[in-house]
């Protein structure tokens, strides 16, 4: 999971793992969360489409041009229309807005919910 904010790593982070999701790595910047994708190869990762002065699409981009094989779903405290073009646009899988974080929506935009 890759966000700017601790306090959302953190508290996302234990929600995941109470719903039964492995979270095998947090970071706050796109060259971190490179270095643990390559490292930890997860196979989703949840990406904050604000990254401070960073931008979740270049992230998301990256991910998928490095091949790691995960899908990448983008998340933000704001509305997805407010991001609808850049998103359709992006190589993510979905967004999922913050406020909606859960591991049964997460499933959901995977295929894997029913």
């Amino acid at each position: 999971m890759v966000d700017d904010s601790d306090a959302f790593l953190e508290t996302a982070s234990l929600l995941l793992q109470r719903e039964g999701l492995k979270v095998v790595g947090l970071a706050s910047s796109i060259d971190e969360a490179l270095r643990q994708a390559r490292a930890l190869r997860p196979d989703l990762v949840l990406v904050d489409i604000g990254l401070g002065r960073e931008s979740g699409f270049d992230l998301a981009r990256f991910l998928v041009r490095d091949d790691q094989g995960a899908d990448v779903i983008l998340i933000s405290a704001g509305a997805e229309a407010d991001y609808a073009d850049l998103i359709a646009e992006s190589p993510a899988v979905g967004f999922l807005a913050k406020s909606e974080l859960s591991a049964w929506r997460i499933g959901q935009i995977l295929g894997l919910a029913s």
